[in-house]
């Protein structure tokens, strides 16, 4: 495809820590992060005037799924809105438990698995045209998102060292992963999202035109901090993606066991240990990723690069590989999360004459992912240029209300417009209504188009509505 459509649903965890006696659950503290919600969507599950969605999941986890977007800059900034709308609602949250004597913090972590062994998931859909062979699609893809965590992994501390692998109980030594979700996916493609996890969901909901379309619904990536390590993540995914679809330029590599060979390079940090491809060959999560690098670099020299960004992706990617091939992070430490963090709990641990069994470590390793720019390990390494940025803080704000010029631009004036004029509405990706006015209901199954006659002639009356409201009303004075 020419253009794609991207958007990363993103599950936080909850926790409020009382300064006190007393507990507050996190199914009450989600209940009050979310009151400001209800009270003006009636319902915990709303679209917002930026095109995204904000919704309390199962399991008590706060979700934000951006607005479609076609440019990867733009979903960087959307993700990163989410982070921020749920800061504000973290504060509004903590204010008014406060005020009732339920002194405490209320925490969101952006991160992907808790200490009572759950995991949460940040999820990626890609656009896809209804042409692609689907099955075809997964055999070629799943190789490379199975070693993709070598580049765009969050990182994570394992105190008492990584779970059974390959059957072999735990070491007992302290251990660092690339991947925070890879203990918790099994299989390469089902329907599952829960207790069998796939890397890749199978459900067929395009959100769009389905004789056009479908959805790839990729579950097995970390919830990323970084910018850049977001904009890799799915930078590269697009070239694979590009590349499958136009059968070009990838070797078989299919997996004789997805899910033990995930967790065998997730646990890997020279990447060197090998895990089996079903005709027999043995290859190392470098050796898998190389192949990938190598080939996207010949696709896009003969295509020419198909986004800005492309120069910048393949040349972190590369730049990864290396710096795990030569054990030396210094090229990546600001840029890729399991690297930038891992530099943090080394010096940490240092200081604390320590290994990673110490418990400040396991709080350093949570506190990264704290979403809160005043308090989280991330956002101070940032502050202090440790971090690199991608996006300005400007377009982030921006992003909060303005929705990308996708579908998106649509729906976010539908709401509006609708909102202003104090109209009962029902919004979901696809349908726009107006509850009391069935003529002011539509479908629009683009989810390219910004712009769409029916719509805008609905938007226009409820404006002109709002603004007849506005003059019959009397003076303040």
């Amino acid at each position: 495809m020419e253009q794609r459509i991207f958007g990363i649903e993103t599950e936080f965890g909850i926790r409020y820590s009382m300064t006190g006696m007393g507990q507050l659950g996190p199914e009450e503290a989600a209940r009050k992060l979310f009151r400001p919600v209800v009270e003006w969507g009636r319902s915990s599950n709303v679209f917002l005037e930026n095109g995204s969605r904000l919704y309390l999941d199962v399991g008590s986890h706060p979700e934000y799924a951006t607005a479609e977007c076609a440019d990867l800059t733009d979903l960087v900034r959307q993700d990163k809105a989410g982070e921020r709308l749920f800061e504000k609602l973290a504060d509004q949250a903590e204010e008014a438990l406060n005020r009732q004597g339920l002194e405490g913090k209320l925490y969101l972590f952006k991160n992907n698995a808790d200490s009572a062994g759950n995991s949460f998931g940040s999820h990626e859909n890609y656009l896809l045209s209804r042409k692609a062979e689907f099955s075809r699609l997964v055999r070629f893809l799943v190789p490379f998102l199975v070693s993709r965590q070598l580049v765009v992994g969050a990182g994570r501390v394992h105190p008492s060292g990584p779970p059974q692998i390959n059957g072999a109980p735990e070491s007992g030594q302290p251990s660092y992963s690339f991947s925070q979700r890879a203990d918790y996916v099994w299989e390469a493609a089902s329907s599952a999202t829960t207790r069998s996890r796939p890397l890749i969901n199978t459900r067929d909901e395009p959100h769009a035109d389905a004789a056009q379309y479908r959805r790839l619904h990729v579950i097995v990536g970390d919830s990323n901090m970084s910018e850049t390590t977001t904009l890799a993540r799915v930078g590269m995914t697009d070239l694979i993606l590009r590349m499958i679809e136009d059968r070009q330029g990838l070797d078989d590599l299919e997996l004789a066991n997805t899910g033990q060979a995930l967790r065998t390079l997730s646990h890997d940090l020279t990447g060197r240990t090998t895990v089996e491809l079903k005709d027999g060959r043995k290859m190392s999560g470098l050796d898998l990723q190389r192949l990938y690098l190598d080939a996207a670099v010949s696709y896009t020299d003969q295509q020419g690069a198909p986004r800005p960004e492309t120069e910048y992706v393949l040349d972190l990617w590369g730049r990864t590989l290396d710096a795990i091939d030569t054990q030396d992070t210094s090229a990546i430490d600001t840029e890729i999360d399991w690297a930038i963090k891992k530099k943090l709990l080394d010096r940490t641990a240092e200081k604390l004459d320590a290994d990673y069994s110490h418990p400040r470590i396991a709080q350093v390793d949570l506190a990264y992912h704290d979403i809160k720019q005043n308090r989280g390990v991330f956002y101070l390494l940032q502050a202090k240029g440790l971090a690199r940025r991608w996006v300005s803080e400007e377009s982030v704000t921006r992003a909060e209300t303005v929705p990308p010029e996708t579908r998106a631009a649509l729906r976010g004036r539908f709401i509006a417009a609708a909102r202003a004029a104090g109209l009962d509405y029902t919004v979901d990706w696809v349908h726009f209504k107006i509850n009391q006015q069935i003529a002011l209901s539509h479908s629009c199954q683009d989810p390219f188009a910004t712009e769409d006659a029916e719509v805008e002639k609905s938007i226009r009356a409820m404006q002109d509505a709002t603004r007849r409201d506005q003059r019959a009303m009397p003076p303040l004075i």
